[in-house]
């Protein structure tokens, strides 16, 4: 079934997509992960490897996702079947649907913990809870917070009640009405708390440590990291970019919104580093240290400053808006495949998907605050480790094999509208580059790297052969897309 037989809101305009979609993609990690490790793996040399990274892999395969969902008009179930549907090929394919929402759901179920940390510690800013003489201190209240039951779920619970109430209230109500406002407003309190970094201290050095072009610092370890992150920070085969793709009218240009969303993400990271870092240089303290740096370091930093409570608040609303539409993309695919097979009402649906994330997440948070585990894992670490290292992996390469190989031509062409020979490129991409990009990612997160491929670059580069060989074999696509140029 096409998009021209399935009647589906859609987005007021391309700006709702895209707000939503980099809100998906901007979340907790990007706050405090993305600048360390640029830092870390050579400044500018790492920033530019990324955007290649993103480039290569991760706007290839969300552009798939997009025209998947747009062409599908459905959730990634639907999308996927009626996709293989239209080119002749086997419903089976919808198992790539099943796994990316598999995969949003279960995210869910521990992200919304983590995210009960950024309101709790909103609340304690407000109310004077973060007094502390040193790190020790700091050290002391993070621990207290986790492990105390009631505390850790009355926040994660809050989370997803505030996340159900804005998902049932609709795509236009409530996603892009929400987002609407807390994207522009993340991004505002970023340039407050940049400016002020700019006259209070530090930020030669934050700018240094985040764009010196240092090609030394970038190692193997530091190039894989930039691939590795490049996939996974936009929300790829979780299910929240197709589903929102879904709603994306037809007149919106998929590869210029793509490019929106990735340039858009990437700024983000870039400014929250200009916003941490400079606060974190002119107190002496270690860059590096993770989650600490925002539960543990940051707070103690903020006390030393002038207007520290009032700096204090911007960053942990920010930081709990990053975290509020992250955790508003990654129920929508549930939601969407309860009202779209099901026959659920929104409002229903929404609460009906949070009853069963409340019990998950409850169980992930007793697990990990009790540390109840299984085979060394709790069930928190089970939900990040199966999704992050087998669903997301395998759903991403499955997607651009499917997309690559599988899809008719005329069926790709006409949902991307690419001029022919960005076309070819895109096809190149997504046929050999991605899944190659993919592939390492996925034997590096299941530790195989390391141990059996280690420097072994021309087994990849051997693979990549390979997959051109019978690439060619199996589809013409590509010399069809460069000779009708």
């Amino acid at each position: 079934m096409t998009s021209s037989e399935q009647p589906r809101v859609q987005w007021l305009g391309r700006w709702g997509f895209i707000l939503a979609a980099t809100g998906s993609a901007v979340g907790l990690g990007n706050i405090w992960k993305f600048p360390y490790m640029t830092g870390e793996y050579g400044g500018g040399a790492f920033v530019l490897v990324y955007l290649a990274c993103i480039l290569a892999v991760g706007v290839p395969v969300m552009m798939c996702e997009i025209a998947f969902g747009r062409r599908g008009r459905g959730s990634p179930i639907d999308a996927f079947r009626r996709m293989a549907k239209e080119s002749g090929r086997s419903p089976l394919w919808s198992i790539l649907g099943w796994m990316s929402m598999l995969s949003g759901f279960m995210i869910l179920s521990f992200y919304v913990i983590v995210a009960g940390w950024s309101f709790a510690y909103l609340w304690k800013v407000v109310s004077g809870g973060l007094t502390g003489a040193n790190v020790g201190d700091m050290v002391a209240i993070f621990e207290a917070n986790n492990a105390n039951p009631w505390n850790l779920g009355g926040w994660s619970t809050m989370v997803t009640l505030v996340t159900m109430v804005i998902v049932g209230m609709g795509v236009q109500k409530g996603i892009e009405r929400s987002v609407g406002w807390m994207m522009p407003g993340l991004v505002v309190m970023l340039v407050i708390l940049i400016v002020y970094n700019v006259f209070s201290g530090g930020f030669g050095e934050a700018v240094s440590f985040l764009f010196s072009f240092n090609a030394g610092s970038l190692s193997s370890a530091g190039m894989l990291a930039a691939l590795g992150h490049a996939f996974f920070t936009l929300s790829l085969a979780a299910g929240a970019i197709l589903t929102y793709g879904s709603y994306l009218p037809r007149s919106a240009s998929i590869g210029r919104t793509t490019l929106s969303v990735a340039l858009a993400d990437t700024a983000v990271a870039l400014m929250a580093g200009l916003a941490i870092f400079p606060v974190i240089f002119s107190n002496g303290m270690d860059p590096g240290e993770g989650p600490g740096l925002i539960f543990m370091s940051l707070p103690l930093a903020f006390q030393a400053m002038p207007l520290g409570t009032l700096f204090g608040v911007l960053f942990f609303v920010m930081l709990s808006m990053a975290a509020l539409t992250s955790s508003i993309s990654m129920v929508e695919a549930t939601v969407s495949w309860l009202c779209d097979s099901k026959g659920f009402s929104r409002r229903w649906a929404a609460w009906s998907s949070g009853i069963v994330l409340w019990f998950i997440s409850t169980l992930a948070m007793l697990s990990f605050s009790a540390d109840w585990a299984v085979l060394g894992k709790t069930l928190f670490d089970w939900l990040d480790y199966l999704t992050s290292r087998l669903l997301m992996p395998l759903g991403g390469l499955g997607t651009v094999v499917l997309a690559g190989f599988f899809i008719r031509n005329e069926v790709m062409r006409d949902e991307l509208a690419l001029p022919p020979l960005i076309y070819a490129l895109w096809l190149i991409m997504v046929r050999y580059v991605s899944p190659l990009g993919i592939l390492i990612v996925f034997v590096d997160a299941l530790g195989l790297y390391s141990i059996a491929f280690a420097s072994q670059w021309p087994f990849f580069l051997a693979i990549l052969v390979v997959m051109m060989i019978v690439g060619e074999r199996v589809s013409p696509r590509l010399g069809l897309a460069l000779r009708s140029r």
